[in-house]
């Protein structure tokens, strides 16, 4: 009898076990490299906040809410709410179907969050600099935040990960992206553009999200940067930054992209093939990468144009 009653109960006591850190790596590293894949935040950065947030995934957080990362409700959010004490009493923190769905909206809550930018012009290997900056931005508030994310990191080699590409391409996201053409002298740029989102921070349909995840506007008129810089707002230098755009520019073109965040230190696309008229800053709009990282990568003296036939560098 005491060994059936023993055999009855195991579920109970094995469900009552805690993951440990390399099981929890193990479940999820996959999603954090196809996120890294999709976002360009580096995957042991994900996966360090993941261990840390979520206590090795056995966190009241994790497991009553889904919720890896401990990102909270905030205004934009309209999903379900878990309540429990953290800086203050009964804060609301975000409900998830399940933990995949954690570390998607993790991916975007860094990509949309304007906070957050200046990560995105750091390498993707750069996992120290990627934990020093989530907290410079206010992920957390814990002074010694960085020093934990790197010490998982390098104690568990999640930094390899970083090198790798998503082994797992059958488990894409469901939805498809849309596919918006835009036309930059005279040619179609539908390769450059995979979907339109709603942002979370301006409410407006006519941001735009570029394949290398840089957030954009493409004007339907001739419109000027104050008047860009109004609807989204912004300020007109941070247009003229983000776009690398001299002082002396005032007015955009119709169906000119316009970043309203910074361009990335390389492009999703490998190489370029010049074509006639093209000039470096084209190409740097059209793939999203800033001008300096073409010239470096290539070796070009910015004094002198480029050929139409070259093939350049974009990563």
């Amino acid at each position: 009898m005491r060994i059936l009653w023993l055999f009855a109960f195991l579920p109970m006591f094995v469900s009552a076990q805690k993951m440990s850190r390399q099981e929890y790596i193990e479940k999820y590293k996959d999603i954090a490299i196809r996120e890294m894949d999709k976002t360009g935040i580096p995957a042991s950065i994900t996966l360090a906040q993941g261990c840390l947030e979520s206590g090795n995934g056995n966190s009241e957080l994790a497991q009553k809410a889904k919720n890896h990362f401990g990102i909270k409700c905030h205004s934009s959010w309209k999903g379900e709410g878990f309540y429990m004490d953290d800086d203050a009493k009964d804060e609301c923190f975000r409900v998830y179907k399940d933990p995949e769905e954690s570390y998607k909206d993790h991916s975007e809550f860094l990509v949309n969050g304007s906070r957050y930018d200046f990560l995105f012009e750091l390498k993707p290997t750069d996992y120290k600099g990627w934990a020093h900056g989530l907290k410079k931005a206010g992920y957390a508030t814990n002074p010694k935040y960085p020093d934990l994310l790197i010490k998982i990191i390098e104690d568990e080699e999640l930094n390899l990960l970083d090198e790798k590409k998503s082994r797992s391409k059958s488990n894409k996201e469901t939805s498809k992206p849309t596919s918006t053409a835009v036309v930059q002298n005279g040619e179609s740029t539908n390769s450059s553009i995979k979907r339109i989102i709603r942002n979370p921070y301006y409410e407006s349909p006519e941001i735009k999200i570029h394949e290398n995840f840089i957030r954009y506007y493409v004007t339907s008129q001739d419109e000027s940067l104050q008047d860009i810089a109004n609807k989204f707002e912004m300020r007109v230098w941070q247009l003229r930054k983000y776009n690398e755009l001299s002082k002396d520019v005032v007015t955009t073109k119709a169906n000119q992209i316009v970043y309203l965040q910074p361009k990335r230190w390389m492009a999703k696309t490998k190489f370029h093939i010049v074509k006639s008229g093209e000039t470096v800053f084209d190409i740097s709009q059209q793939y999203g990468i800033k001008t300096k990282w073409i010239y470096r990568r290539n070796k070009l003296d910015p004094s002198n144009p480029i050929t139409p036939g070259m093939k350049l560098k974009l990563r």
